[in-house]
């Protein structure tokens, strides 16, 4: 008997019935008209995988003679579902989510086989509660090797509709549709890679001039800071060390793949990136919980605050005596928010145009980590507001 968590026991009889499919006839169907429709569609898939996805979708309501059909798509980050390319009558609630562990497709992954689910309203409040009548649900699993992707599912609205034959060809046909899926998240991952290289390309030509910039600022402050050649030298090559120390969080590692991804939190990455002005002028304080950062944000991280600290001692409060900087954040279950304030440094506003900092910036925040950035430019010093989701840092 398959337990359903938070449904009373005897209920699971009766909405998931064991060998019901095996027990009723299989007619007479065109098998082979199904399988030439499948074979049309992986064959389409290899140009256009995410174009065909709502079309098995409605070769699944045409096999299964079903009145709706759709996938779940397993969101394993969330433990939910999110239900996609809907057709036919339960086409009103699609991208709607459900509960991994309870629910029909969470019982389908966890057998990794057909399902046929009877009046499953029944079982789960989720359902009912929308006033939706499920006389039979025939649900397939899709899988990509052991990693789970979701199900394919056809809904009739008669009872002893579906049978064996209808869960074979399904299942065929979800073999096709999870390669499909597979083949778009490997798409969007090297449409995402690829941007990412490209924006490190570009910002590359733009940190080289800003790292002359500041180089020239701490071979200018040391000048007057030290009262000795021998002096001056040991806190400009201090310095220089420490800028490389922050280049190298934003430097891309082509020569470790295959180790286990870097790990640090969002104040080290902090402190490493600000290190190089901690004992200019002005001051800096950093302030907030402990956050995770996966090896991808590193990279982003760093560049944003890279960014605001050397447009900061360029013209803002890093490059006056008495300036200072505050950098505070907090977080909730999704999301960080950042605020970086600076005062008592030169008079600012905002500028006329935004140069290529500024679009890096925005490109960072808006299209690597989906995220805000907001700039306050106030005449005491500037403010920028910066959320990122949670998820996005972590990876």
């Amino acid at each position: 008997m398959i337990t359903i968590p938070r449904v009373r026991a005897d209920l699971a009889d009766a909405v998931y019935p064991e060998g019901e499919l095996n027990r009723r006839p299989i007619p007479v169907t065109d098998s082979a008209r199904d399988k030439a429709a499948i074979l049309d569609l992986a064959a389409r898939m290899v140009d256009e995988p995410e174009a065909v996805l709502p079309r098995f979708v409605e070769l699944a309501m045409e096999i299964g003679g079903g009145v709706s059909a759709g996938f779940s798509l397993f969101e394993p980050g969330a433990g939910r579902f999110r239900w996609r390319h809907l057709h036919g009558s339960l086409a009103a609630f699609e991208d709607a989510t459900t509960p991994r562990d309870f629910s029909p497709c969470g019982v389908v992954l966890d057998r990794r086989a057909p399902v046929l689910a009877v009046h499953s309203e029944r079982a789960y409040d989720w359902i009912s509660d929308e006033r939706i009548i499920l006389p039979e649900v025939l649900l397939v699993p899709l899988f990509a090797g052991d990693e789970p992707l979701g199900t394919l599912w056809v809904v009739s609205d008669v009872a002893g509709h579906f049978h064996n034959g209808h869960a074979r060809s399904l299942a065929e046909l979800a073999a096709f549709a999870g390669m499909a899926l597979r083949m778009i998240s490997s798409e969007r991952a090297l449409s995402v890679a690829l941007e990412e290289q490209s924006l490190l390309a570009m910002e590359m030509n733009h940190r080289v001039k800003n790292l002359f910039a500041v180089a020239d600022g701490m071979i200018r402050a040391s000048a007057r800071g030290e009262a000795s050649k021998q002096e001056m030298a040991d806190a400009l090559s201090g310095r220089l060390h420490a800028l490389a120390s922050a280049h190298s969080l934003v430097s891309r590692h082509l020569n470790e793949l295959g180790r286990a991804p870097r790990k640090s939190d969002f104040r080290s990455v902090l402190e490493a990136v600000l290190k190089p002005h901690s004992d200019g002028p002005a001051s800096i304080e950093i302030d907030g919980p402990t956050v995770k950062c996966g090896d991808r944000s590193i990279n982003g991280i760093a560049l944003t605050f890279h960014e605001l600290a050397t447009n900061a001692a360029k013209y803002g409060a890093l490059s006056a005596p008495g300036g200072s900087v505050a950098v505070r954040w907090e977080k909730d279950e999704a999301t960080l928010a950042v605020t970086w304030t600076e005062r008592g440094g030169p008079v600012v506003t905002a500028p006329a145009a935004s140069g290529f900092g500024g679009s890096l910036l925005q490109k960072t925040i808006t299209r690597q980590f989906h995220g805000t950035l907001e700039h306050d430019w106030r005449p005491d010093g500037l403010i920028v507001r910066i959320t990122l989701p949670l998820a996005q840092i972590a990876a």
